[in-house]
């Protein structure tokens, strides 16, 4: 017998593992054992063989109305809300029940005026035994609130002349120059060439703000220094609308207490110089109101009106107020279309008002 070769410890599992040991069969401990792991070919990635990556499942963006429902919450709450909790399972409406709906609607911002004549028009068709139960009063309601938006609204028609001047007023902190912004982006998305107009002169960094919003939308401001003159701000504005041909020219102004007469006296030399310069124009001068400030918002209509030659209305930051009933009291009781609601901060949460959408989310369950 051939003598077996004696191996050492470490030799003979090198041998083992490399595949040399053929004539031993070596004992080794099982805490020393080397496991084998025969490594895939690896395979070039083609565009054919490459693995498709999963796409991430995308939650669908709500439906405007739906953003608008949920911006009315607190309106609808205090508002439909009340109503609803006075009138729903009353089988019969009397005058106590009309009484007290009346107090809810005054103390719900739909205005004194406005009010009265709703529940004078309650009372008629009560009268005629129209209001059988709570359900046909809420359902009557509606229809009146509805009847009232809608008896004085007109789409802004932005193509009736070129350029178009839209002269934006309102005080401080309404969320103004904020809506320019939004309009200008709206109107060059659409198409038309838009010139913007800084001619708050008054307010620290106003001519800033609406220049970088003129940046996110590639629109072009006219502005001067601050404390300038706003009316030669729309002098220089307004020829260059003319010459650049554009198509519509937004002027935002100065934003003081509505109570200053001079502010006023402001408005009137602005009105002035783009009546010399472009005929006819302004063709709209928009009012924008804060719905959160509820009969104060009332109170600058009305004056506004008187002064400055309003023709619309924006209502905005509806979404943080239970006051919303103010939009039926402007429009009513200024008999003045309101053209554009704001229900939060992206461009696309102003909108052009629609009456009956506004109506829906409102008294929609």
């Amino acid at each position: 017998m051939e003598p077996t070769e004696k191996k050492g410890f470490f030799r003979g599992l090198i041998d083992k593992i490399t595949g040399t040991e053929t004539t031993e069969t070596l004992s080794v401990p099982q805490e020393m054992v080397v496991s084998e792991t025969v490594a895939e070919p690896i395979v070039p990635q083609t565009p054919e063989t490459a693995p498709v990556p999963a796409v991430p499942e995308t939650q669908a963006k709500p439906s405007f109305f739906e953003r608008l429902k949920s911006g009315l919450k607190k309106t609808k709450d205090g508002l439909v809300g009340r109503i609803d909790t006075l009138i729903l399972g009353k089988k019969t409406i009397d005058a106590d029940t009309l009484e007290e709906l009346e107090e809810i609607l005054i103390t719900s911002d739909i205005g004194v005026k406005t009010t009265v004549e709703l529940i004078r028009t309650l009372e008629q068709r009560l009268g005629r035994n129209e209001l059988k139960d709570g359900e046909a009063l809420r359902g009557a309601l509606k229809e009146e609130i509805l009847s009232r938006l809608t008896a004085h609204h007109r789409p802004l028609d932005i193509s009736s002349q070129r350029p178009f001047v839209l002269l934006v007023i309102g005080v401080n902190g309404v969320g103004k120059t904020t809506t320019i912004g939004k309009l200008a982006s709206r109107f060059s998305a659409a198409g038309n060439k838009v010139l913007l107009a800084a001619a708050d002169t008054f307010r620290a960094a106003a001519a800033e703000q609406l220049i970088a919003w003129g940046d996110r939308s590639g629109v072009d401001v006219i502005r001067h220094k601050e404390g300038a003159d706003p009316s030669a701000v729309v002098f220089d504005a307004c020829k260059a609308a003319v010459a650049r041909d554009v198509d519509i020219l937004i002027i935002d102004t100065a934003g003081r207490l509505h109570t200053k007469v001079n502010l006023m006296e402001e408005m009137k030399k602005i009105r002035r110089v783009i009546d010399r310069e472009i005929p006819g124009a302004p063709h709209e001068t928009l009012l924008v109101l804060d719905a959160a400030t509820g009969q104060n918002a009332v109170s600058q209509a009305r004056i506004f009106k008187e002064s400055a030659g309003v023709t619309g209305l924006a209502l905005t930051k509806l979404d943080g107020t239970a006051k919303g009933g103010i939009v039926v009291a402007v429009s009513h009781e200024f008999a003045l279309p309101v053209r554009y609601i704001g229900v939060g901060e992206s461009i696309d949460d102003l909108r052009d008002f629609d009456p009956q959408e506004f109506t829906d989310a409102l008294f929609q369950a």
